[in-house]
C-alpha cells in the first residue's frame, strides 16, 4: 500500500487499547503512543459489516486526532460475521461459549479496517480487509478450556486467531 503522505517525524498515536494492535506496531519498529478512543458503536450495528468497520476505524482516528495538533493517528476496528450476523465481543463467559459453539465447524468472515489520519494535513486513508475463516469442529471441552483462559473475552467473535494454538 502506498500512503498518501510520508511517514511522520511527528508522534504516531494508536487510537486503541488493543494489546494485539500495539504488538503489531512494535513488531514493525514504530514508536507510538496509545490513546484509546471512546466511540459509540451502537448506532452503526445496522450497517453492512464492511461499512461498519470502515466507519468505526475512521471515527476512532478522527476523534483522537482532535486531541493532537501534530500527529498521525491510527484507528482500527474488527468484527466477526457468521451468516450475516455480527458477533461482537462476548458479554459473559457463557456468551463466549455460545459464540464459539456457533462458529465450530463453520466458515465465517472477519472484517478489519484501519484508518491513518494525518492531523496537520487533514488527509486520511482507510483500508478494509475481509478474511474467510473456517473452524474445525470444536468439542464442548475445548470451548470451555479456551473460554476459561479469558483470552477471547475482549475480542469480536470471542476468539483471537493467534490464541488457537492452545486449543
Amino acid at each position: 500500500m502506498k500512503y498518501p503522505f510520508p511517514l511522520p517525524h511527528k508522534p504516531i498515536i494508536l487510537a486503541s487499547s488493543s494489546p494485539r494492535r500495539a504488538e503489531l506496531l512494535k513488531k514493525i519498529g514504530l514508536e507510538f503512543r496509545i490513546h484509546p478512543s471512546a466511540v459509540d458503536e451502537e448506532d452503526l450495528l445496522h450497517l453492512e459489516p464492511v461499512v461498519m468497520v470502515e466507519t468505526l476505524a475512521q471515527r476512532k482516528a478522527l476523534v483522537v486526532a482532535q486531541l493532537y495538533e501534530q500527529a498521525l493517528v491510527i484507528g482500527a476496528d474488527t468484527t466477526v460475521v457468521l451468516q450475516d450476523r455480527i458477533l461482537s465481543k462476548p458479554e459473559s463467559p457463557a456468551n463466549a461459549c455460545e459464540m464459539l459453539a456457533q462458529l465450530s465447524g463453520r466458515t465465517h468472515f472477519v472484517y478489519t479496517a484501519f484508518t491513518l489520519h494525518d492531523r496537520p494535513s487533514g488527509r486520511s486513508v482507510t483500508e478494509v480487509e475481509k478474511t474467510e475463516v473456517t473452524f474445525r469442529k470444536l468439542s464442548a471441552h475445548e470451548i470451555a478450556t479456551y473460554v476459561s483462559t479469558g483470552a477471547g473475552m475482549d475480542k469480536a467473535g470471542a476468539y483471537g486467531i493467534q490464541d488457537f494454538s492452545a486449543v
